[in-house]
């Protein structure tokens, strides 16, 4: 029966993720289908292990929520200030609006590279993207495919020195920088982009052979970008310089530095934070449009936090109830008794739980808690663990149940059913392989 609840509880989040009831919502009913389907105490369930507890969803909020906010922030200004645009518009001109999928990929992938949360990528890249999308008659699947690879694999788990949560919670877990793995990551990066962009082009061209075009939603409001005063792509990029110079900094001070360097590296969460609001301040300080508002729309970005924080936090709760079932357990010492190599076990690990718990952050966040310890003991370089378990996570937690696949598909108004095929493609299917080929390569390069 326990085993059963557990599965059917997770089965159950898939299905109403899918018919689109709020994760929020989702996550609580299903942490209730698992709490009493395996006899476990439903005040102590609810209020330590969904909630309070070192896996609780608020707990986990606490300790993120200034990355969260900041990234957001970020965004908001890059957003506002048009500067994001004026980024991608330099791509168009550069490349031509036939290459519409590699400019969405590379906009995403410099935003969130730049510390910008991937909701926020999504929200700030797709009325940029409309227009693209009209002019170039590709269809809109294959623009939700290219956010997703550029916003959602490599430089989320894999580009070394990414501000992303993974890559965070990855050097809290293993002790290591936001560069641990380096080679390993690069690597995974262009792998991931090459066969992602490799699929992309060819469904287009497919696409264009079946006479599939651009199809607006009802809800689609087409911005005419050449009617906008744009800023200086250069000026533009010079914010995010910052974030990535301020971040990147305490490694290049990798010896001394001072007070200030030494608090930056004892400092893996606070210090992203940092970067990301002195290039909001720079951005503000940069650019008119939003000079004189700042203080609007810093609140919007603030509040553009929220939603996006709690989903991930409903879901880590939930797989926070998940480690206190008797399944989950054997699940671990399963795991640990299989006559596997170590990375192979850590990938497989991480994989199922981020799958589980339909996050990457969450399935990170539960296997630091619960297992990574025994694979520190295992006496394999942190560094190596930090981007292995990093890269592992970024594949089966694009599931359908995803908080991130679900706000994504609900922003550019497409179904699970016209866009997930090519959204699993590159979120899921791409990355597992990447990080497999990078786990062959671990005995040649370390």
């Amino acid at each position: 029966m326990a085993y059963l609840g557990l599965l059917f509880g997770l089965i159950l989040l898939i299905y109403l993720a899918l018919r689109g009831v709020s994760i929020v919502l989702a996550a609580v009913l299903c942490s209730l289908v698992i709490i009493l389907t395996n006899d476990l105490p439903l005040a102590d369930s609810l209020m330590q292990g969904f909630a309070l507890g070192k896996l609780g969803a608020f707990t986990f909020a606490g300790k993120f929520f200034l990355l969260f906010a900041c990234g957001a922030i970020f965004g908001r200004v890059m957003g506002d200030s048009m500067a994001a645009t004026s980024i991608a518009m330099a791509m168009v001109n550069a490349w031509g609006r036939d290459k519409v999928l590699w400019i969405t990929t590379l906009a995403c992938a410099l935003l969130t590279y730049g510390g910008v949360v991937v909701f926020v990528v999504i929200f700030a890249i797709y009325p940029l993207g409309l227009r693209l999308l009209q002019e170039a008659n590709i269809p809109k699947r294959l623009f939700t495919g290219a956010v997703a690879l550029g916003a959602g694999t490599f430089t989320m788990t894999a580009l070394p020195g990414t501000p992303s949560i993974h890559n965070v919670i990855g050097s809290v877990g293993f002790g290591t920088d936001l560069y641990a793995g380096s080679l390993l990551g690069l690597i995974g990066s262009a792998i991931m982009l090459a066969g992602g962009m490799f699929y992309l082009e060819r469904e287009r061209r497919l696409a264009e052979a079946r006479g599939e075009v651009f199809e607006p939603s009802s809800n689609d409001r087409i911005v005419d970008i050449n009617d906008t005063h744009l800023p200086s792509w250069v000026a533009s990029l010079f914010p995010i310089v910052v974030v990535l110079g301020t971040i990147l900094l305490p490694r290049l001070m990798s010896e001394g530095g001072g007070v200030i360097m030494d608090f930056a590296r004892s400092q893996p969460i606070f210090w992203p934070c940092f970067a990301l609001i002195l290039g909001s301040v720079v951005a503000l300080l940069m650019f008119a449009s939003v000079r004189l508002r700042a203080f609007e729309v810093m609140s919007q970005g603030t509040q553009e936090s929220i939603m996006p924080l709690i989903s991930t936090a409903a879901v880590i709760g939930f797989g926070g109830v998940v480690t206190q079932t008797t399944g989950f357990q054997s699940f671990i010492t399963t795991m640990a008794g299989l006559d596997l190599p170590p990375l192979i076990k850590l990938f497989t690990s991480v994989s199922l739980i981020s799958g589980i718990t339909g996050s990457a952050t969450g399935g990170l966040q539960i296997f630091m808690q619960t297992m990574a310890a025994t694979y520190i003991e295992t006496g394999i370089a942190p560094e190596v663990l930090h981007r292995i378990a990093v890269m592992a996570s970024g594949g089966l937690d694009s599931l359908p149940h995803c908080g991130a696949v679900i706000a994504m598909l609900t922003i550019t108004g497409m179904t699970h059913r016209q866009a997930y095929r090519d959204v699993a493609v590159v979120t899921i299917a791409i990355p597992i392989a990447a990080t497999l080929i990078c786990i062959g390569l671990v005995p040649i390069l370390y």
